[in-house]
């Protein structure tokens, strides 16, 4: 049994490499955009424009964030991690959900600011164009996350995607505003900068609420089918106490079967074995399986 969790271990970290190499491509692309609508917005004095550019600066430290953890979260198991490091990338997006919080709160400031002094952007051609190329390449940057976050089922780049979708519909409230703006609605800036605070909360609130999930040891494999498949097993009577943890990507599982009294340890324990590997074949995502063995009570 020593080859296949070698295998599994070498796969996952594969595995986290490109899923730093992805982080590191998505930085760059984050921060292009960012630097463009935070110069524009502060040229124009335009608080959604610039809330938005604060948002796409956080989804670059987003990834700074991510990829540090990745580093971390790639370490094999240790003496002090006998389990592995991989909540770590756990924690990484529970940090992501904080960073919007913080900017959620900026972006408020500005809002109030805005439709209290009833501040006036300067808008031109030039910062619309800007802020459509910034819209193209954000939906750009989380099809390309979202699809590498299924394909490597890593729930850093699909909370990183699904913040950078909230940039995406920040971007086009914030075209909304400048067109408002333009046509002689200046209070619109402000109040649409108001709206992608509510916005970026709603997110926040998604992603830390799956970070949770998993820092908490929430269940990953329905009992009931794990009990199915188990009981499948040659020589196993009955099956019990089911109980799965782990990220959606390395998944362990532990359970209580009970066999034939009569076995031998050395029979008893071929059946565990069997319920090991069938586990393996029909759950990808677990990397280890621990049985407990009791012999079956008299009906």
């Amino acid at each position: 049994m020593e080859a296949p969790l070698v295998d599994r271990s070498a796969a996952l970290q594969e595995r986290n490499r490109k899923v730093r190499f992805v982080l590191l491509a998505i930085l760059v692309a984050n921060w292009v955009v960012a630097v463009a609508k935070l110069v524009f917005g502060l040229m124009a004095q335009s608080a959604s424009v610039t809330a938005d550019g604060l948002h796409s600066f956080i989804d670059g430290g987003s990834n700074v964030l991510g990829l540090v953890a990745m580093g971390v979260a790639s370490r094999p198991a240790d003496a002090d991690h006998p389990y592995g490091h991989g909540k770590f990338e756990a924690l990484a997006s529970l940090g992501i959900g904080a960073m919007i919080g913080v900017g959620m709160l900026e972006l408020g400031r500005m809002a109030f600011d805005s439709l209290l002094h009833d501040k006036h952007p300067t808008v031109s051609v030039t910062m619309a164009a800007v802020m459509v190329l910034t819209l193209v390449i954000n939906l750009a940057v989380t099809r390309v996350e979202r699809h590498y976050g299924q394909k490597y089922k890593s729930s850093l780049l699909l909370a990183d995607a699904q913040h950078t979708l909230s940039d995406v519909f920040v971007t086009i409230a914030v075209l909304i505003s400048i067109g408002l703006v333009a046509l002689g609605f200046p209070r619109a800036d402000g109040l649409v900068a108001l709206a992608v605070m509510l916005f970026v909360a709603w997110v926040a609130y998604g992603i830390v609420r799956q970070a949770v999930g998993i820092l908490s040891d929430t269940a990953r494999l329905d009992p009931a089918q794990v009990s199915q498949q188990t009981l499948a097993v040659a020589g196993v009577r009955s099956c019990r106490d089911v109980r799965s943890r782990g990220m959606e990507e390395s998944v362990y599982v532990d359970l209580k079967i009970e066999v034939d009294p009569q076995l031998t340890t050395a029979q008893a324990h071929e059946v565990a074995d069997k319920v090991e590997q069938t586990l393996h074949d029909a759950y990808p995502q677990v990397v280890d399986v621990v049985v407990h063995v009791e012999p079956a009570k008299a009906r």
